[in-house]
């Protein structure tokens, strides 16, 4: 997958005054709130990696279409608590560092494994087609790397070589990519075909069958070991938790950014509007898979989480409390249910666009060329995080934090750059 790098939009900056909470909502409570959710969902996300770790190595124990099945139910539900997380990313210093290694996107997937020599290339990747499944010696950056046995430390050594983002060595979606191998079937209906005869070495397709079930073992290997971090991060006495509660009033901030960028320049921009103008399938966030319908759904019910101030574990129990919407009813009831009104109206577009993918028209086919009944899905939830980013703005304001920079993307408004 090509790699591209867009502008920033130039931060928008959000609400001027000093904070006052007189009489209302505690904000201590509510940044409470905020991490208890965080820790719940990393927790969440670590459970269901160990269960993908051990569906891997069943796969990897016995190769056949049921075993290859079973680990890729596995990875699909793994996403369910994780997407729910990004809500955490953007305003929190030590998820921002930490989250590329488990969900790093796009990629130049030549780089772990093979690729249709007319579909895998980057001309402006010098490591877009190494193949490290294929290669046990690899040239980076001039000297001879020693990829003999294909391990978490070689894995995460090789994540974004040379500064290159697309180099995506580790996490979800080395592991999608691996269980699914490419999807070439492009806005066509159909996702990645690998063979489960790719990871059978007694009857192997695809070359180094031996050395795909390393990086695929590493790899599940290292999510599992990366987000046991992130729960240490959100846990009592880790630093995340600790950049979040330590100073309500930055805590807060830190929340309305993180839900903002995801609502605007992310979601809406990075990984749906510029599909949709491309008509481009590798675009889509899960893309191996066709579960980008999920995907975005999860997302959008993340930021519902950290505004709404509960979360719904897989166990079914619900951590919940104090929250961000408490905060602005407090300064403006009226403009705290709108932006609600808002968030559901955003839920209600993703999850039309998920049942058209459960029942069959994956997110991708909704981005062929002429596909109106398609574009006019996607766009209407486009639409929809962009007006509920435009209410977060107002909320910040009317709570009146200090200036907060939600990112944005070009290719929502300025459609010619994604070309340059």
């Amino acid at each position: 997958m090509n790699q591209r790098f867009l502008p920033l939009l130039p931060a928008l900056c959000i609400g001027t005054a000093l904070p006052a909470f007189a009489d209302g909502t505690d904000p201590a409570e509510v940044v409470k709130t905020y991490a208890d959710i965080a820790q719940a969902g990393y927790e969440d996300s670590l459970t269901l990696a160990r269960k993908l770790d051990t569906a891997v190595d069943a796969l990897l124990a016995a190769p056949s279409p049921e075993t290859l099945a079973a680990a890729r139910t596995a990875w699909i539900a793994s996403r369910v608590p994780y997407q729910q997380t990004e809500a955490f990313r953007f305003g929190n210093p030590a998820v921002d560092e930490w989250e590329g290694k488990v969900n790093a996107w796009p990629l130049d997937e030549g780089l772990i494994d093979y690729v249709d020599p007319l579909l895998g290339g980057n001309d402006e990747n010098p490591y877009a087609v190494v193949n490290v499944v294929a290669n046990p010696e690899i040239t980076v950056a001039g000297r001879q790397l020693d990829a003999t046995r294909i391990t978490p430390d070689l894995i995460r050594s090789l994540h974004e070589i040379d500064g290159i983002e697309a180099n995506v060595a580790t996490g979800y979606h080395a592991i999608e990519f691996l269980l699914w191998g490419q999807d070439l079937n492009g806005t066509d209906a159909g996702a990645g075909n690998r063979p489960a005869t790719d990871f059978d070495t007694a009857n192997c397709t695809g070359g180094n069958c031996d050395r795909r079930g390393q990086y695929l073992s590493a790899a599940t290997e290292l999510l599992v070991s990366d987000l046991e971090d992130a729960v240490a991060m959100w846990s009592d006495g880790g630093e995340a938790r600790a950049q979040v509660t330590a100073d309500p009033t930055t805590g807060l901030v830190m929340a309305f950014t993180g839900i903002g960028s995801l609502s605007y320049g992310e979601q809406a921009g990075q990984r749906m509007k510029l599909g949709l103008m491309l008509h481009d399938p590798e675009e889509e966030h899960d893309c191996f898979s066709d579960n980008t319908f999920n995907s975005h759904f999860y997302d959008g019910l993340g930021m519902f989480n950290v505004y709404t101030g509960r979360y719904v574990r897989i166990d079914g129990s619900a951590v919940e409390g104090p929250s961000l919407r408490d905060v602005v009813a407090d300064s403006d009831p009226a403009l705290a249910d709108a932006l609600l009104a808002d968030m559901d109206a955003t839920m209600i577009a993703l999850a039309r666009i998920k049942a058209v993918g459960e029942a069959g028209t994956a997110y991708d086919q909704l981005l062929a060329p002429g596909n109106a009944p398609g574009e006019a899905l996607v766009q209407t939830a486009i639409d929809s995080l962009v007006a509920q980013t435009r209410n977060i703005e107002r909320a910040v304001q009317i709570v009146g934090l200090a200036p907060i920079a939600v990112e944005g993307s070009d290719s929502l408004d300025n459609p010619d750059a994604v070309f340059q």
